[in-house]
């Protein structure tokens, strides 16, 4: 069976990892070399490193950061924010990031997938999804750390995004992020259903069932953030409850 993964995200602004509710009133948490040390020791699967402000503002993702994160991983390590072109890309791979993470840029240039999957292998492309629920029913994309409707329908764009080379979905729940209610497993399972790809799961973890119920409707990882932040429990605690709900988990 396909193995299940354990995520940490570090969202990083101004050199330090931040996390709001609704990507809004940020707290800090910490350094993100720091942070990185201390969730590979815990066993982490894999990290994500997002520069949550760098589309944003338009500017590059800052190469020290990666470079510092890198230096202390033996763990496959995902970057992103500020991603304009696929020999940015290819520089952050360099670095030493497995795999990058494309948003804003992959909406406004489709075409910036496929350049990226013919140049890295779409193993290393993964296009990130911020989806905010429609009071009419579906989900919007919204870019610019969230700050941007698009008018595309999530699964709608999803489903291009792979045909473009993508080889993985990172869907995050903005009406759920940070708020510790759950993922959004009707968001979930409509993305999962669509895409052959994995789909990693973001936005709402509080507690330890969410994993699960996550895990159930499809995806393939699940990411998280702030319980591990701050101490409501540990990767390991989290990977020890998945496998006795039946769960294939490295441990």
């Amino acid at each position: 069976m396909l193995m299940r993964r354990i995520i940490p995200c570090l969202d990083v602004k101004d050199g330090r990892v931040v996390k709001g509710i609704h990507f809004k009133s940020l707290r800090d948490a910490g350094d993100p070399a720091e942070l990185a040390s201390i969730y590979m020791d815990e066993g982490a699967d894999e990290l994500t490193f997002l520069d949550i402000s760098a589309s944003l503002e338009g500017v590059r993702t800052r190469h020290q950061w990666v470079q510092s994160v890198a230096e202390r991983l033996f763990v496959p390590f995902t970057v992103g924010g500020g991603i304009s072109s696929a020999d940015e890309a290819r520089e952050l791979i360099a670095l030493g990031a497995d795999k990058i993470s494309i948003n804003t840029k992959a909406v406004a240039e489709p075409e910036l997938i496929t350049k990226c999957a013919r140049l890295l292998g779409s193993q290393a492309v993964v296009v990130a999804i911020d989806a905010k629920r429609r009071p009419s029913g579906g989900w919007e994309v919204y870019v610019k750390g969230g700050t941007e409707p698009t008018g595309l329908d999530v699964v709608t764009w999803a489903a291009a995004a792979v045909s473009k080379g993508c080889g993985e979905i990172l869907l995050t729940s903005m009406d759920r992020d940070g708020t510790t209610a759950g993922y959004d497993c009707e968001l979930l399972e409509a993305v999962c259903s669509t895409v052959e790809v994995p789909v990693i799961a973001s936005g709402g973890a509080g507690e330890i069932a969410h994993f699960a119920e996550a895990l159930r409707v499809g995806a393939s990882a699940v990411l998280a953030a702030s319980v591990f932040h701050f101490g409501k429990f540990s990767i390991r605690q989290v990977k020890e409850a998945l496998v006795k709900e039946g769960f294939p988990m490295r441990l």
